[in-house]
This record gives C-alpha cells, structure tokens and sequence, in this order.
C-alpha cells in the first residue's frame, strides 16, 4: 500500500513539474477603466475565452463592454461607471502564430527621410552550413537462419546500404554497400540488372572525384585504347580549366575481376540453347562477370530479359535464348564478355590526361593489365611446373606438365600403376597395395587428342582407362597432364590530337603502341610482343549553300604484332571482307563524299581498301542514303525506312545497295550488289 502511494506522489510530483515547463496561454492583467480602447496584447487573442472582474471577484457582465479580439482590444461602455481596478483573463494564441517573422533585420532599417544622402549597407553573407546536413542513407540489413535434417544451423545475412549527402559546401558523399555471406551472382533474367555484392564510396565536386571499391572503368574515345573493366580499386579524375582551355587528368589503380572473352559460332535449328561460353584457353566451366556480356546476332545487339532476346545464367556460363526470339542455322551468333580468371593476382593501371582549346586539343593514355607471376590464386606452380613454363614459350599445347606422383594405397583413392602396352609406358587402374601406386590427374584435351578414355564412374572418383592409337592417331580425349596457365601482360599507350582552325576543315591523328607479353616466365618467342598502330583523318568543306558537300579521308596502318585490349573493327568486319586468317600488316584506307541537306537528306559514298601485306587485298564501294522526299527512299545493307524514318523492314544482307520507289501500297526497284 505504502509503495504504492509512494509512487503514486512520484507521478504527481513528475507532471507538476512537467506542467511548470510549459507556459500557460492563459494570461490575468488589472486595468483601469477608460472610455479610450485597452489594449492587452501587441498580437491578437483567442477569442474563445475572455473574462472580466471586479475586485470583489464578482464577473462583470459582458453587456458593458466589447472585445474585438484582432486587435486585442477592450472598450468599456458609458454606462459602465467604477473606480477600482478590474482584472481580465484571456486566452492566447500560440507563439509560433503570433512571431513576426522578416527577411530584413528591422533594427537596420531607416526611416524614410525627405532630405539626406542614402547609404546601403552590405554583410558579408553567414555562412549556415552545417556539416554533415544533408546526408541520407537508405537500405536494409536481414538475418536468417537454414535448417534441415541433413545438415547443421546456417546463420546468413544481408546488407544494403545507400549514403547520399554532402558532407561540406563545395564536396559531395554517394556510397554503396551491398554484401551478402552467399557466394552467388544475381541471374541474368531481367533487363536491369545491379551488383549483387558491390562495394564503394565516392567523394566529388564539380572539379574532382575519388571513388574506392567497385569501379567501371571505360575509354571509349581512343579507337585503339577501347576497352571497359569491371575492376575493385581507387580511380581518380581531375579537372580545372574554362571550357576554351581546360584540362582533365584521371588515374586509376585496381585488381581486376575478369578476362576479356569472345565466343562465336552459328545457331542450331530451333535450339534456344543453353549455349555453354568457354574461356580464352578453352575451359569449360568459365564464372562471367555479371552484366559484362555483349549478344549479337547477325551483327545486331541483343537485349537481355525474359520479355527480350536472351537470358544468361552467370554462374554457368550458360546463354540462352528466349522464346521471342527463334535461332535457325543461319544466324551468326557472337558474344563478347568478361570472365573470372583468377590463376594469379592481376593488377590494373590506367592513366589519362586530356588538354582542349577552341581549335585543337591533345591526349594521351597509358594502360597495363599484367598478372603478378609470384602471386598464383588458383594453381599452385612447384619448380617442375615453372620450369615448364619457363621453355614453353608462348605455345599454349607445350605448357603441360605430368601429374602423377607416388601415393599411398587407400581405398577411398582412384590410384594406378605403371604397365607398358606394346613398349608405351602407361597407366592402369590398380587397387593391390602391395604394387606402387600413383595418384594421376587426367585433363580433358579434346577428341583425338589424347590416349586415355573415361571408362567407369563409382562413387568415390573416376577412372580412366589407356586407349591405343589406330595408325598413329590417338583414340582418346583425355591425358594425364596438368594444364598451366602462364601468367601474362598487356601494355598500350596512345597519343590522340585533332586541330579543327575553322568550321570547314577538321584534321584528327592517334598513334598507338602495344606491349603483349603471353608468358612472363619464358624469354622466349618475345620478339613478337611490341606492335604499334597509326590514324589519320581529315574532313574538308567543298561546298556550303542549301546543303553542304564534305570530302573524307582516313588511313590506318596496323603493324601484325599491335593487340589491343578489346575488338577494334565492328562485329560484322571479317564477314564483309571475306576474312578467314590474314596475315601481316594491315593498311586501310577510306575515301569519300557526305552531302547533307537540312531537309532533303543525305547521301555518302566512299571508296574502301583493305590490304593486309602477305595475303590479302581488296577493294569496296559503298553507296548509301536516306532521301526525305516524299515516296522516295535510298537504303544500304538491307534496311528499308519508311520516309518518316520508322523501319519497315530488315534483311542481313551483304554489300548491296537498294533503290526503291513506293507507289501505292507496294515498293519497287532494283538490288545493286558491290
């Protein structure tokens, strides 16, 4: 009981103070009476209490007097006669109703004069901001929890977190953590498609940037230096300067993700796939980077989605193709994409500065992706394996080395022993302890290209078996090697320069060198890996009236031992010159003519010629258009545009030129064929 009341004088107590806090909006004044208005309040009152006394305490009754509670007023009338002083409670607003709010200090204010200078004062503007305000951060953070009778508890959980904000004046804050304890990558199914685990903070201005974590690095201005990484690093970029001069520098630094890939072949009758996507060296089982991937088909990009042409499944390498879009043999399918390759550490530098002026402007770049040979991830090289590799060179088919080694018998190992079969030295499955056993590692070479088979598949591992040659040719598809990867490097710098002194004349140059180096173990087959490139353009005005009439030339030369990062031509560029395997330097020279007029259309015609030094050369014309006038049209390679400009029809056509007239409902015209 006592307690209790106890507590009950602590909750008493508690709101008495907690009511003291808070000012009261009743107010109580005394006044005199006057026949002149009171005025109780600068502001107004509430007009839903208001009350007079006298000073006995009795209430004056209100017939005597009127408030008008805008004003905060009170007027006694004539009849109302008395001489001690009367008290009036009211009721106030809130303050944040009654506050005169200003733009304007009013103490700084001058009254207006008829006579006298004027003088304008001016502060020096307060600086109000506050650090950190601003910032806002947004995401989520989940824990679960796997059980199941056949495997113990799992604890996994999630984290996305997005910042954005400024964290001073002039420098802004975006970062992005997603991560997950689950070692997957997000499927390929929809068209949008965001990092599953990505990771990085950035700090930018208007003149600079740093970014830390996932980084995507891309140069699309180089013809030569083309190329984009997905990469996890630092990048920098700088730029100071007005537009007519300005100046940018950008730096980046970083391990790379993945390999640059490329896989084509043609499609099967009514097989959407899956089609497997192999690695640079021919594996098999190839991890993609996910959204790296470019689909062609035909020379068109595809889109990636259910409700588009493909799906891709990351983890599997796999692509498949949607059921909106039908493969048939004729379809040239290629695939461009990035893939985990992680046998050494690879390490990326890339640095860019970029100078521009009204007339002129000059580049240079600087790229290097080498692997860091004393770092292996997945493959673990002994001295007999870089000793190997330390002779092999760049040849691909001599960087094997054997992979038995004597063990110990036990049952749960797939073991042999050594036999000879007709004076070969082989091995054969043994499960005697008694003889010495082996344990081998058989790789997959290809049909034809091995001596062993897989003859039988048990539980604990698989065996092979020695298959023997028909008339020297071997009769398997696998071998007991080991596959070694060699670390390898690839360097490029370019210098890029265009000077345009006038509207009608445009000149643009870009030199390139590459330094390709396929096994940094080996000095040997090195005379091959430095190879440089050149371009050179220039555009000319001949005739500027209703339209205009340009002249075009373009020469590139590319000595046989230049690489570069990425393709250089487009997809479709072995396929329209007839290209299997040239071989040497390569000389390409484009001249032409551009009409353009504002509303008629426009026309090109160029002079193509492709020659490479050993066994190639060729000539091509090109014709092509686009005639705005009404029922005619002019279109190259196959594409029929209405002469609104919307497609009508599309066919993957070779080096043709069609010219067409709509008459009615129907087209008709002729097919040149270059």
């Amino acid at each position: 009981m006592w307690k209790n009341a106890g507590l009950g004088l602590i909750l008493l107590w508690g709101s008495l103070l907690m009511a003291q806090e808070v000012p009261s909006l009743y107010q109580q004044k005394k006044v005199k009476p006057a026949t002149d208005s009171i005025f109780l309040e600068s502001t107004s009152i509430n007009r839903a209490f208001f009350k007079v006394f006298d000073a006995s305490g009795a209430e004056v009754d209100p017939s005597f007097y009127s408030v008008n509670p805008a004003r905060a007023a009170l007027v006694f009338s004539t009849d109302f006669i008395t001489s001690d002083s009367l008290t009036v409670r009211y009721l106030n607003f809130p303050e944040h109703l009654t506050k005169v709010y200003s733009l304007y200090d009013e103490s700084r204010v001058v009254k207006g004069q008829s006579r006298g200078n004027l003088y304008r004062l001016q502060d020096k503007p307060l600086n109000t901001f506050k650090p950190f305000d601003g910032l806002t951060t947004s995401g989520s953070i989940t824990r679960g929890v796997t059980v199941g009778n056949n495997q113990n508890s799992v604890v996994n959980s999630n984290l996305d977190l997005q910042i954005t904000g400024k964290i001073s004046d002039k420098v802004s804050l975006r970062a992005s953590i997603q991560d997950a304890n689950i070692p997957l990558q997000e499927g390929g199914y929809s068209q949008r498609l965001d990092e599953f685990d990505q990771i990085f903070i950035e700090l930018f201005s208007d003149q600079w940037s740093i970014r830390a974590g996932d980084l995507f690095l891309e140069n699309r201005r180089s013809r030569f230096l083309n190329f984009n990484k997905k990469v996890q690093g630092l990048s920098t970029r700088f730029q100071w300067g007005e537009p007519d001069k300005q100046t940018t520098v950008e730096a980046s630094a970083a391990l790379v993700r993945g390999q640059y890939a490329r896989s084509n072949f043609i499609g099967q009758e009514g097989n959407q796939g899956p089609y497997k996507l192999l690695g640079n060296n021919g594996e098999l089982f190839v991890l993609v980077i996910s959204g790296s991937e470019r689909v062609f088909v035909n020379g068109i990009l595809l889109q990636r989605g259910e409700n588009n042409h493909y799906m891709i499944d990351y983890n599997a390498g796999e692509i498949t193709f949607t059921s909106l879009f039908p493969i048939t043999s004729e379809m040239r399918i290629s695939i461009e994409y990035q893939y985990a390759e992680r046998s050494f550490t690879r390490f990326i530098t890339y640095v860019g500065v970029e100078h521009k002026r009204d007339t002129w402007q000059i580049a240079g770049y600087v790229y290097s992706e080498s692997d860091i040979k004393n770092q292996p991830l997945q493959q673990n090289l002994n001295e007999t394996q870089v000793a190997v590799l330390q002779v092999a060179g760049d040849d691909l088919n001599a960087m094997v080395a054997p992979s038995a080694f004597e063990d110990s018998f036990s049952e749960n190992k797939i073991l042999y022993r050594k036999t000879f079969v007709n004076g070969v030295e082989v091995f054969e499955f043994s499960n005697d302890p008694n003889e010495v056993l082996y344990n081998v590692r058989f790789s997959l070479v290809g049909n034809n290209n091995g001596n062993y088979i897989l003859a039988n598949n048990q539980a604990i591992g698989r065996i092979f078996a020695y298959v023997e040659p028909i008339a020297g040719v071997p009769q398997g598809n696998f071998e007991p090697v080991i596959r070694l990867v060699a670390p390898t490097k690839i360097q490029m710098a370019t210098l890029m320069g265009a000077y345009q002194p006038s509207e009608k004349t445009m000149v643009d140059f870009e030199l390139g060198l590459s330094n390709n180096d396929r096994n940094l173990f080996s000095p040997l087959d090195n005379d091959d890996n430095v190879g440089w490139a050149g371009r050179l353009n220039a555009k000319q005005r001949l005739w500027t009236g209703n339209g205009s009439l340009d002249a075009v030339l373009e020469t590139q030369v590319i000595q046989r031992d230049f690489r570069t990062i990425e393709r250089l031509f487009n997809i479709e560029f072995d396929r329209d010159w007839n290209l299997t395997q040239p071989l040497g330097n390569q000389s390409f020279i484009t001249t032409g003519l551009e009409w353009n007029h504002p509303k008629n259309g426009t026309a090109h015609y160029a002079f193509e010629q492709l020659r490479f030094s050993e066994n190639f050369q060729g000539t091509r014309h090109i014709l092509e258009g686009r005639m705005q006038q009404k029922n005619w049209l002019l279109t190259q390679n196959g594409s029929l545009m209405q002469s609104d400009g919307t497609l009508q029809e599309s066919r993957f056509l070779r080096n043709q030129t069609q010219l067409r007239y709509h008459i009615g409902k129907h087209w008709v015209g002729a097919t040149y064929r270059m």
